[in-house]
């Protein structure tokens, strides 16, 4: 109906596909790599739908896991959505988008990656089924810009609860129901208390008033052997560096911190440079100025008022006796990451050189970061130097202990979600409940608000309401339970809760969501299964954006690559 005449035009070179075969699976029957090798590279449906189908078994508290290995052999263990997307070669420009929506999502929330995906594909695998029965692509996009808009007023206005009537325990079961899809599941009693207070320690407000919790002041440290339980969690900023001599102090108070990515080793004479020399003394005082250079540094560093300095370089011996003369605590190969935390946490400045305006150097006190204290301690079997009490950002660290690389990796990656998810909860102020409870709601909702319209879009939100019912379906079948019964159950008793006048106790199973564990459908706030409101919101907008920006290609134009010269016959 909407197809046109592949002829029409002069069209020179290259594949085209248009109308409805863009969508359809047009022959291809194989997708193993989602590379452009193997599939006609022009089906999006398809490929949306090899995308979500990767990553669905990995959705929610019992969840699968994948492992993944690149192309040098590197294996990566996990069940993030974000990262196992990311770790994918993904050639089809569909599945780019999809790839791209995860990571976005991961950025903007920490939560919720995977459930975006498969919300995305649904919604577009629905809309393809519409576009079949002869219903024009703008009329779905229409109607599924409606439904967005309601669903999110829905989910804002009736299912939103504000997270100062629950207090600190909502956080950590915020926390907790983040961590319930992650290898943290476990551990959860002691790691989402620690990550609500290691948020909590870095509240800090901006410049134009608004209450702001960085996720990059919580320095994360990996530290072989142990059990993961035995994870801690330090006020301060820590690094994984000890003092460069054995001579310095271990505990400086009232720190002025230098932060440098300069070498502080003995200079020597730039390679290609030639002295003709013709007294041997000169070559001499040539080796005193080289030695002379680095020390005139120190000194000018150290005058400035200097007591601990922080290097990503070198710092040789010669230089070392200069600094353990004057008291001061010198650390070198620093991380350059971990230095721009510090510099901006203390106040101060990263400086890579010295030289100022007119050639001289110079070194400026306010380049200096201040701290109550510097101090080298024994956290575990590792010496960790910390910085405690900086004057501009307040910061805390987590020292994470774990078995092997795999698992530590797996550690930060859930935690890092778990701070997002918090930082995103203390700065919107509202939660909603989890395990389906949201999607059951907003699909009963739809349903209804659909028959309230006599157009066409109407079909477009009917399938925007069923399609969101694919989460608590998947949650389902990923616990090994009867999706079908379970969902249903779960709507009956949403429909209730719509139905109900305002002060009827049936009001309650608003909140009702899925008990994956048991199988049972239970109050999901009471239980303590909450998510962030921003998330949900965000996922919702973000699924609908990729699906409509895919379901308004109706050509695609694939150019022929470059012909190569003839191959050498001799292989040259």
């Amino acid at each position: 109906m909407f197809q046109r005449d592949p002829r029409a035009g002069a069209f020179l070179g290259g594949d085209r596909v248009s109308g409805q075969d863009i969508r359809d699976q047009n022959g291809v029957v194989y997708f193993p790599t989602l590379s452009a090798e193997s599939t006609n590279p022009l089906t999006l449906v398809i490929a949306a739908q090899s995308i979500a189908n990767i990553v669905k078994s990995s959705l929610g508290p019992l969840g699968l896991d994948k492992m993944l290995v690149d192309n040098i052999g590197e294996v990566t263990i996990s069940n993030d959505g974000a990262t196992i997307l990311s770790l994918l070669s993904v050639e089809h420009p569909a599945g780019r988008i999809f790839v791209d929506l995860a990571q976005k999502q991961d950025k903007e929330v920490g939560d919720g990656t995977t459930s975006v995906v498969i919300i995305a594909a649904e919604l577009l695998r629905r809309a393809n089924e519409l576009v079949k029965a002869k219903i024009h692509p703008t009329t779905i996009i229409t109607g599924y810009r409606l439904a967005c808009r309601e669903a999110v007023k829905f989910l804002q206005d009736q299912l939103s609860i504000k997270v100062d009537s629950l207090g600190r325990d909502a956080l950590i079961n915020v926390a907790k129901t983040t961590m319930s899809s992650k290898i943290l599941a476990n551990d959860d009693d002691l790691f989402a208390p620690m990550a609500v207070d290691a948020m909590q320690a870095v509240r800090t407000i901006n410049l134009r008033g608004d209450i702001k919790y960085p996720v990059k002041a919580v320095n994360v440290l990996k530290a072989h052997g142990r059990s993961a339980r035995e994870s801690l969690f330090v006020q301060g900023y820590a690094l994984n560096c000890t003092v460069a001599s054995q001579a310095m102090k271990k505990r400086i108070v009232g720190a002025k911190i230098a932060c440098l990515d300069i070498n502080l080793q003995k200079t020597r004479m730039q390679l290609g440079v030639q002295i003709l020399v013709d007294d041997p003394n000169q070559l001499e005082e040539i080796r005193k100025r080289e030695a002379e250079i680095t020390l005139e540094r120190i000194r000018k560093i150290l005058a400035a008022g200097a007591n601990v300095v922080l290097t990503t370089k070198g710092i040789d011996d010669l230089c070392l006796k200069e600094f353990v003369e004057a008291g001061a605590m010198a650390v070198r190969r620093c991380r350059k990451e971990d230095l721009r935390r510090i510099a901006k946490a203390t106040g101060g400045q990263l400086i890579s050189s010295m030289a100022n305006l007119n050639g001289d150097e110079t070194f400026e006190p306010s380049y200096l970061g201040t701290a109550d204290e510097v101090v080298q301690e024994r956290i575990s079997d590792d010496e960790l130097i910390l910085v405690k009490g900086t004057k501009v950002v307040s910061s805390a660290s987590i020292v994470l202990r774990g078995a092997n690389d795999y698992m530590l990796d797996e550690m930060e990656r859930a935690l890092h979600d778990t701070l997002s998810v918090i930082k995103r909860t203390l700065e919107s102020g509202a939660v909603v409940p989890g395990g389906g409870a949201v999607e059951s709601a907003l699909s009963i909702y739809l349903e209804n608000f659909a028959t309230t319209l006599g157009s066409r879009e109407q079909l477009a939100i009917a399938e925007f309401a069923s399609a969101l019912l694919s989460i608590p379906k998947q949650l389902a079948v990923n616990a090994a339970k009867d999706s079908t019964e379970l969902v249903a159950r779960l709507r009956s008793y949403h429909n209730a809760a719509q139905k109900s006048p305002h002060g009827d106790p049936k009001k309650a199973f608003l909140r009702y969501g899925l008990d994956l564990l048991n199988g049972e459908v239970r109050d999901n706030v009471a239980a303590g299964v909450l998510e962030p409101t921003m998330g949900k919101v965000k996922s919702l907008k973000s699924a609908y954006e990729a699906a409509i920006a895919l379901l308004r290609i109706d050509d695609a134009i694939q150019c022929v690559p470059e012909q190569q010269g003839e191959p050498d016959p001799h292989g040259h």
